[in-house]
């Protein structure tokens, strides 16, 4: 147990020295590769701006998600009115997207529980 705690720090160590040499040569060339997106002057009233222009640019897209959503639904619906017709890989396709959304909602469980399956920490 004692040579694995020595072995986890020396790797610790290790990639501690890594990132101090590395590290900032790397953070460089990521700001040089996105100079493009880099705001001048990095102020508040900026970043406040770019937050504003942000949000009211995704509001405005909601219309347009609006009638996709009602497009799906009209074809939900018609699919529904018709399952007398439904084939029966359009019901296999409609049963993996099922159950893949029920594995994403106990995945989102799991880790909101802290990476626990037997429940939440009180």
């Amino acid at each position: 147990m004692a040579s694995k705690l020595q072995q986890l720090q020396s790797k610790a160590c290790q990639a501690s020295k890594f990132v101090s040499k590395h590290g900032t040569a790397y953070y460089k060339q990521l700001l040089e590769q996105n100079k493009q997106y880099i705001q001048e002057p990095p102020t508040v009233e900026k970043c406040n701006e770019l937050s504003k222009q942000l949000f009211y640019t995704r509001l405005a897209s909601v219309p347009g998600r609006y009638e996709s959503l009602k497009k799906e639904l009209d074809y939900a619906k018609n699919l529904w009115k018709n399952r007398k017709e439904l084939k029966v890989e359009d019901a296999g396709i409609a049963a993996l997207f099922g159950l893949e959304c029920f594995a994403w909602f106990c995945a989102g469980e799991i880790i909101g529980r802290g990476f626990t399956f037997t429940g939440y920490y009180v």
